[in-house]
């Protein structure tokens, strides 16, 4: 039996906000920055089940093991803006890292009635995942009771995934079909119930904490880099030709033709730089060394490839 709304945290209404259609802009502005400064608080709290939660996901991983994020209204769009940005900030391919929405890709944009409300559609889209051992889901709802969320995390569990359940209420159903638990307890919001707001901060913390840490657990930046990033426009682009710069300490004209010639691969660029190889001899060198950098330059430092 899912627990009423009317029980839920992030379903009451907080007398302080009570009268903000009266109020001037600048005041209720005020008073949503101040709620809004309590959230990183609530995720402190939380970084212990947080951290737990991305050591077992980057494990399987590892062992090529896929992640999905899974949510409905606001939690589903944010749970695809995270997933979406993934190949372009670390160059990974767009199967590592997916959100599912209910309602499919019309709920991006506008609400689709009824596909919260629907587990059997929750775990069919698991199911047509071909979800299994080594992948993780992480189910994403404020509320804690989306059937959509709870029905695509049981059927993950029965096919032997890791289960992860990222809510802001204490005790959810969410929680209790998941493995990992992550409660994030920001309270009422100013609007009463419209948990777009402090909870869906608090849940784009978590998610870029979750996608950010795994990556970085992956080898996917050098240092506070993102070394893989996929240099699709003039902006990327500029920042892959400084980071391979400021590794090599060549010039930007320099790093840059050198990014044309390694194909906008910054770890082949700052290979060929630095001992003088081809684009080809570089990627090898990559390939040989588990695709990263800086194991690929000693090697190369060292003379030994693949060392």
């Amino acid at each position: 039996m899912i627990e009423p709304l009317a029980d839920l945290s992030t379903e009451q209404s907080d007398p302080r906000y009570s009268e903000i259609d009266r109020l001037p802009t600048e005041q209720v502005a005020r008073l949503m920055n101040a709620a809004d400064a309590k959230v990183p608080a609530a995720v402190a709290v939380a970084i212990p089940e947080i951290s737990a939660a991305i050591d077992a996901i980057v494990a399987r991983m590892k062992q090529g093991g896929r992640l999905f994020y899974v949510g409905a209204g606001t939690s589903g769009r944010l749970a695809v803006l995270d997933a979406s940005e993934c190949p372009p900030t670390f160059g990974t391919d767009p199967e590592l890292v997916q959100g599912i929405i209910a309602g499919g890709v019309p709920a991006l944009t506008r609400s689709v009635e009824g596909a919260e409300d629907d587990d059997a559609a929750g775990a069919a889209a698991i199911a047509g995942k071909e979800v299994g051992p080594l992948d993780s889901v992480v189910g994403v709802s404020a509320s804690g009771r989306a059937p959509y969320v709870i029905g695509a995390v049981g059927e993950a569990a029965r096919r032997g995934a890791l289960t992860a359940g990222l809510s802001c209420n204490r005790d959810s159903a969410l929680s209790a079909a998941s493995e990992h638990r992550i409660e994030v307890i920001v309270g009422p919001e100013i609007v009463t119930g419209s948990t777009r707001l402090k909870a869906g901060t608090a849940t784009k913390l978590v998610l870029n904490m979750i996608s950010t840490i795994a990556m970085v657990r992956l080898g996917r930046t050098y240092g506070n880099s993102m070394i893989e990033v996929s240099a699709a426009n003039s902006k990327l682009v500029d920042r892959a030709a400084r980071m391979v710069g400021d590794i090599t300490g060549a010039g930007l004209d320099t790093a840059h033709a050198t990014l044309e010639a390694a194909g906008w691969q910054v770890k082949a660029a700052v290979l060929m730089i630095e001992h003088d190889l081809a684009a080809d001899d570089a990627r090898a060198l990559l390939r040989a060394n588990g695709d990263q950098l800086e194991a690929a330059r000693q090697a190369a430092s060292g003379g030994v490839v693949g060392a």
